[in-house]
């Protein structure tokens, strides 16, 4: 069988897969508990990274370059 990740919750008692899926007798299986996170969580996640990706992209010591380096790329008729 070849591995598959599969979403499943806890309901107090079991461990409930969220859709079924075959699963053989004795079937091996690799369990990880999540965070809980909330929607606002990952939403700052998110910001912190892009902010962080950012912040490599354009440091304090980029050099300015003046519009008339700016160059637009052709038409074509």
């Amino acid at each position: 069988m070849k591995t598959v990740t599969l979403t499943a919750h806890f309901d107090g008692e079991h461990i409930q897969l969220d859709e079924p899926f075959p699963l053989p007798s004795e079937a091996r299986l690799l369990v990880t508990v999540l965070p809980e996170a909330s929607a606002d969580t990952e939403r700052l996640d998110w910001y912190a990274l892009s902010k962080a990706g950012l912040a490599r992209a354009y440091s304090e010591d980029e050099p300015d370059y003046p519009a008339s380096l700016v160059r637009h790329p052709a038409t074509t008729p």
